[in-house]
């Protein structure tokens, strides 16, 4: 029983020891904020004597209430925490990567940092570092002073404890709140590890600029080994002076640049040197012998010549991931700062670019990207395997290639080729190079938004005639002078003629009123490059440069019934907390009608089916007979001296490019458009294999319920039926062909029916049908729907002519010289495309009646 008694007692005292040493620490936190009051009370002096300092005492506990303090276990990891990793995922969750961070650390003990360092960043960034408890009332007053009232100057109130805290705990809110947990984590800290420790530990944690290899460096180990070659324990006074005055402002005083070399001016770093030695001077911790010893040594000499970066064994999937986070971040950075992004200057948008990358790569974030692991694995074993399709041997190097599959009814980007091989060649060919889009550029550009503002129809004719630029330069197509007819859209397309598409750019831009019509209305929605060359005549033939990824995304707005939406790799951002920051919200742009889309698409499935300039659809039947049952559509395209190949291919499901050359801009294969489709249809191919679902192979391309769909004549492309020509009515037969409109219809009969052409041309054409040739057009009249012709026509009131209204450009018989077109670039003057069809199938491209329809013309007398 006394036992029992004894043990009771025995437990009581301790639990009564065990309060009351709960009691005195809470009492000793206590006391010490009540010191940190202090700073309040002057402040409510100031503000109303005794009740405002009621009232300053009240709010300072108001802000900290509820506020629980941190364990010294949770302290010392919060403090020591250097960074959080990040990571990028695929589509299903699975991991790409940890996400690096170029901030380079290493961590040393206190005993091996040099104690002439230790004393210089005591000495100028916290004299009374050894005598404090974490906070410095009067340096804290001096500075809330300045920055409430305005009074007392701008120095700073920040204990090295209080910047340990900022840097590691809290966030870079300015706000009293933040604030007065600053003064209560100083506090703790203080109460729980001892200077060394806590002096260690900033000297760890704390920015110090960049190194010679123009890496971020962190650490005092990493600043000594990086500016001067040695330990942190082996600095001299004037090193480890400069070390110890980076941390206030690091890019600004480090000597070198984000490349790695020495700037051409130090002096910011040295005065701010001199600034350190000076303090440790005045805290007697040097003396004036050694001060002016080290003020005047010469430290530049100690620098570290520039040096190369380590090189990273990631990949294009690792940098183009963390590229469109970076870009994703930077955005909504520079949109919650209330700022417009087109008014940044480079240094500007350098600024926030860096913050987005740092954020990304220290904040523990989970970037979920929109890679297919399967698909984007097979597109990379694809390339490997099947690369050496492109090569020719015209260089020394491998013919690069850049592709990408892309949803079509969101932009959602599954997968992509960047190149052949990242060890050797680490251009992004995918998303980062731009070159000349050649004749890929024509459906989206001309045809699409002819069709689209009711110019054409699919069987309206084009003028193929030979003829010269505005500027005097010879157009050609690739493989003729011209065909010595009127074209219709279709075959046009089909073999990918330069002439045709031209004469209708040129009449669409005189009908329209603007030179940039076609980037105006329809590109600059989707994002294509602004460039003042759209407004040149070359522009339809593709001599402006655009990525795989901006043509792709072009492709995929007509495969998506004239919709675009923007190309995407980011789903989603989630921080280390498990909030979602960001989440990819589509925004969809009506481009182009989807009466037009439906039709571009029937015209562009001609393409392929005709094999005429692609033998993709052989090939992947060849393939696989299952592949070659989806409904694709595509347009080929290729530039001057075979620099660049291109296809770009569709399916309502998914639209897929390819773009191959060298990067040196050389000459390839003649060949090189057969090469690149052949690839291409390997890739394609390979894709299916591990995801036939992405095809949806049953769905096909339709045309639209608002198509117009009217019988037109073979021979003009207008409505069948007779026209009035000097004073005579002809009737024209030759059959009908039923031609695709978004708008408008098919125009009335009329003797000049086509976009561009000469009176010649005209006369050239129907002396083929008119058993009774009309007269010289010397005098006669109808202008063409080409515009005006620079033949001197006089209109005569009988003609009809008139029914269909004028649209177009010069006939281009006398031009004048186009003050907008780029000359120096151009073959004769101009950018004549070299789309050349596969030899087996080149059986009429340089006829000079390719495609002449049969028919005739009959006179009849005049109403």
């Amino acid at each position: 029983m006394d036992n029992q008694q004894n043990s009771n007692q025995k437990n009581h005292d301790s639990h009564k020891l065990l309060d009351k040493k709960k009691t005195f620490f809470t009492l000793n936190v206590i006391i010490r904020v009540l010191k940190a009051l202090v700073l309040f009370a002057v402040i409510a002096l100031i503000l109303g004597g005794s009740l405002g300092l009621g009232v300053g005492m009240g709010y300072f506990a108001s802000l900290v209430e509820g506020t629980d303090p941190p364990t010294q276990e949770e302290l010392q990891k919060e403090i020591s925490d250097i960074t959080e990793v990040s990571k990028m995922t695929y589509a299903d969750g699975s991991t790409i990567s940890a996400i690096k961070s170029d901030l380079i650390r290493t961590r040393v003990d206190g005993e091996h940092i040099s104690q002439l360092l230790k004393n210089a960043v005591i000495a100028t960034e916290d004299e009374y570092f050894e005598e404090h408890d974490g906070v410095v009332p009067k340096a804290l007053i001096r500075a809330l002073l300045s920055d409430v009232a305005g009074i007392g100057g701008s120095s700073g109130g920040s204990t090295l404890t209080q910047q340990l805290v900022k840097q590691q705990i809290l966030t870079d809110e300015t706000t009293f709140k933040r604030k007065a947990n600053e003064i209560l984590l100083a506090y703790r800290i203080e109460n729980f590890f001892s200077k060394d420790e806590i002096l260690t530990t900033y000297l760890n944690v704390s920015p110090f600029g960049r190194n010679n290899k123009g890496e971020n460096i962190a650490g005092v180990e990493e600043a000594a080994k990086g500016l001067f070659g040695k330990s942190a324990n082996d600095l001299t006074l004037p090193q480890a002076a400069f070390i110890a005055g980076l941390p206030q402002s690091p890019i600004v005083y480090t000597p070198y640049l984000n490349t790695g070399e020495l700037k051409e001016d130090v002096s910011a770093g040295m005065a701010r040197k001199d600034d350190v030695l000076f303090n440790m001077y005045r805290e007697k911790m040097i003396t004036k012998e050694e001060y002016d010893a080290a003020k005047s040594y010469d430290l530049a000499q100690d620098f570290l010549p520039s040096a190369q970066a380590n090189t990273t064994t990631e990949g294009f999937l690792y940098y183009t991931v963390l590229n469109q986070a970076v870009d994703v971040i930077m955005d909504m950075n520079i949109e919650k700062a209330g700022v417009n992004r087109a008014e940044l200057d480079q240094v500007g948008l350098d600024q926030y670019e860096e913050q987005a990358r740092r954020q990304i790569e220290n904040r523990g974030y989970t970037i979920e990207s929109t890679i297919d692991p399967t698909v984007y694995n097979t597109m990379q074993e694809a390339v490997a395997n099947y690369g050496y399709l492109l090569d020719d041997g015209y260089a020394a190097t491998s013919v690069e290639t850049g592709n990408i599959l892309m949803d079509n009814r969101t932009g959602k980007i599954i997968g992509f080729v960047a190149g052949r091989n990242y060890d050797i060649n680490q251009n992004n060919h995918a998303f980062d190079t731009e070159r000349q889009v050649g004749s890929t550029i024509k459906p989206i550009s001309v045809y699409g938004p002819a069709i689209d503002q009711g110019m054409i129809g699919s069987e309206s004719r084009l003028a193929n005639y030979p003829t010269k630029y505005k500027t005097g330069g010879v157009l050609e197509n690739a493989t003729n002078a011209g065909t010595n007819t009127f074209d219709t859209v279709r075959t046009s397309l089909e073999w990918s003629y330069n002439i045709p598409v031209v004469n209708l750019n040129n009449a669409m831009k005189e009908q329209m009123g603007d030179d940039n019509f076609s980037y105006n209305n329809y590109l600059s929605k989707m994002n294509y490059p602004a460039d003042e060359r759209w407004s040149y005549e070359s522009a339809p033939l593709g001599s402006v440069e655009a990525s795989v990824y901006t043509q792709t995304n072009g492709f995929q707005a007509l495969a998506n019934g004239g919709v675009y939406q923007k190309g995407y790799m980011i789903e989603k951002i989630i921080d280390n907390d498990g909030n979602v920051i960001y989440q990819h919200q589509e925004t969809p742009v009506q481009v182009y009608s989807p009466a037009t889309a439906s039709i571009m698409n029937d015209l562009m499935r001609s393409v392929l089916d005709s094999k005429i300039t692609t033998p993709f659809k052989d090939v992947i039947t060849g393939l696989n007979p299952q592949l070659a049952s989806v409904d694709f559509v595509g347009k080929t395209g290729t530039t001057n001296d075979y620099r660049d190949a291109w296809l770009v291919v569709s399916n309502p499901s998914i639209t897929i490019s390819s773009w191959s050359g060298y990067d040196e801009n050389s000459i390839m294969s003649p060949d090189s458009g057969i090469q690149n489709s052949t690839y291409l249809a390997y890739l394609t191919n390979a894709i299916y294999t591990v995801r036939p679902d992405l095809f949806n192979a049953e769905e096909r391309f339709t045309l639209t319920d608002d198509v117009i769909q009217a019988n037109v004549s073979k021979l003009t492309g207008d409505k069948d039926g007779g026209f009035t020509y000097n004073n005579i009515r002809y009737s024209v037969s030759g059959g009908t062909v039923v031609s695709y409109f978004a708008k408008n219809g098919p125009a009335d009969s009329q003797y000049k029916f086509g976009y561009g052409g000469t009176d010649a041309n005209y006369q050239a054409y129907w002396s083929k049908y008119l058993s009774t040739k009309p007269a010289s057009s010397s005098g006669s009249s109808g202008s063409s729907r080409s515009g005006s012709s620079n033949t001197n026509n006089n209109n005569n009131s009988n003609n009809n002519s008139n029914n269909t209204g004028t649209a177009g450009g010069n006939t281009n018989t006398d031009p004048e010289p186009d003050p907008n077109t780029d000359t120096d670039n151009n073959n004769n003057n101009e950018n004549n495309n070299n789309e050349t069809p596969p030899e087996e199938n080149n059986n009429g491209g340089d006829t000079s009646e390719e495609e002449t329809p049969q028919g005739s013309v009959e006179p009849t007398p005049s109403d």
